[in-house]
Parts: structure tokens; sequence; C-alpha cells
């Protein structure tokens, strides 16, 4: 048994992976803001990174196009690594901030945005589609994002995201009702327990 299988599973909407996945953040080595006084990491040694963590059995990847350092995008090296993987890894990427390609966040993109932060994720990553796509909010007092949520729902399907996701859990009953989405009443109180508010 692989060191990530051995810590159990969880569901990811439909998908059942791993308890332990890799965050791609800092993959580029010197940090999502390339605010660090290293070398950005050689391309081939992310990739040797990344196929080390599946080996061991990590099935699930948390990325986002906005993870990028001045010479290098985790979602880049991501597309090379799993390019060259013969196996199934689920990815997990996010939407909602903008940054400009010096690394300034620049705003937290409107709904009518969302879409084109999707279709940037599919290139970078070389995918035809996404499997968990979560809406990243800027802090707990970021006002309702139930209009962003459903812009983000409308897209669900094969073809582009099987999941929508949120990336704080006080959003999440209002992102529910505003993608339309159904939740068994085991679901809901798996979501409780984990401190979903009510």
């Amino acid at each position: 048994m692989s060191a990530a299988a051995a810590a159990g599973t969880w569901k990811l909407g439909d998908l059942e992976v791993n308890r332990i996945g890799y965050g791609t953040m800092r993959l580029t080595g010197n940090g999502m803001m390339g605010n660090s006084d290293g070398p950005p990491i050689d391309r081939e040694a992310a990739v040797r990174l990344l196929h080390s963590a599946f080996e061991q059995g990590v099935d699930h990847v948390d990325t986002a196009a906005f993870y990028f350092s001045p010479l290098r995008s985790d979602n880049e090296l991501l597309n090379r690594a799993l390019s060259s993987w013969r196996g199934d890894v689920v990815v997990v990427t996010k939407v909602g901030p903008t940054r400009a390609p010096s690394g300034d966040w620049l705003y937290r993109g409107g709904p009518d945005q969302l879409r084109g932060q999707v279709e940037e994720n599919l290139r970078q990553l070389g995918r035809d589609h996404l499997d968990v796509v979560n809406l990243r909010v800027n802090g707990p007092r970021t006002p309702s994002v139930a209009e962003h949520f459903g812009a983000l729902a409308v897209h669900r399907g094969p073809q582009v995201l099987a999941i929508p996701g949120t990336a704080n859990p006080a959003h999440l009953r209002e992102n529910i009702a505003a993608g339309a989405l159904r939740l068994t009443e085991e679901e809901l109180a798996v979501l409780n327990g984990q401190g979903m508010p009510r």
C-alpha cells in the first residue's frame, strides 16, 4: 500500500481520492510571488518531484493559473508532469483572483470573467476538462459570492468542469443554492461535521 493510500480516502464531489494530495503553490521553487532569494526550480526537477508524489499514491493535485513566479508557471510544470504520467490524477484548480504578469494582484474576477479563467486553466494544463474548480474569494468578509458561483456552476459538465466548488466554507450554503446543486442529507451531515456554517 502506498503512503498516500495508507491515509485513507475522501470524496471530492463524486470523485474518491486519497486523503493526501499535493499543493503546487510553491512548485515554481521560489514562491507564488517569486518572493524568495532562491532560483526557480528546474523544470525537469519539478516533473520528477510530481512523479515521485504520484508514485507514493498522491492522486489529486491542487493548482491555479495564478500560481506562478516570474519564470515559471505551476500549471505549465504540472502539464509536463501529467503528459508523461501513465496514471490518473484528479486536478483541482481555482478561479477568482487575477494577477498581472509581474505577479501583482489585480482584482477578483467578476462573474463574466470566470469562464475565461476556466479556459486559461484548461489551456495551461493542456486538458480538455477540469475535474474540480473552486471559486476563491478574498477573505471571510467578502460579500455574497452567489452570483460568481452561479456563473461558475453554469459551466458544469464533462466538457468543461466536473465539480464546481468553493475555497471558503463560509459561502458554501449560498453557493450550493446559487449553483442549483443537490446534496444528500448524508453529504450535508459530513459538511456540517467539518465546520460548515449552518
